[in-house]
């Protein structure tokens, strides 16, 4: 069976590495390609140095730490393929790998900031019959 290749709007992920952002921004969704065009904020700014950063050191064969972050706006961009990103969630980083597939999403939505609620049987004071507790 042949594995399929990874293509984002009919382009290779090797086309995608090469390409310049402005030329990107055009095959990604609207909401996100308006969010870039407006510019990156302090916060997504510094998120791309410290990706060149570790993109460079991963390039040179070391081993690299996940990259922590709280800006959950920013859009998956080519250079971040291959990385992983601890993105804050409100409680804790959850460390979320980045794929070719994930292109053009925000990493916010790869860390859910809603749990699944679990509740177990009430404890004692939750009604008012449960204030009786019998001896025998």
């Amino acid at each position: 069976m042949l594995a399929e290749r990874f293509t984002y709007r009919g382009y290779s992920f090797d086309d995608l590495k090469k390409m310049e952002i402005n030329e990107f921004i055009k095959l990604i969704p609207s909401r996100q390609r308006r969010s870039i065009k407006r510019g990156f904020t302090e916060q997504q700014k510094k998120l791309l140095e410290k990706i060149k950063k570790v993109r460079a050191q991963k390039d040179a064969g070391k081993e690299v730490k996940p990259i922590k972050t709280h800006c959950r706006s920013m859009v998956v961009l080519p250079i971040m393929v291959g990385l992983t990103f601890g993105v804050y969630n409100g409680k804790e980083f959850v460390n979320v790998d980045i794929t070719p597939d994930k292109l053009g999403h925000y990493l916010g939505e790869f860390a859910q900031t809603r749990g699944k609620v679990q509740h177990s049987s009430p404890g004692v004071g939750a009604t008012r019959g449960s204030t009786f507790v019998p001896t025998k």
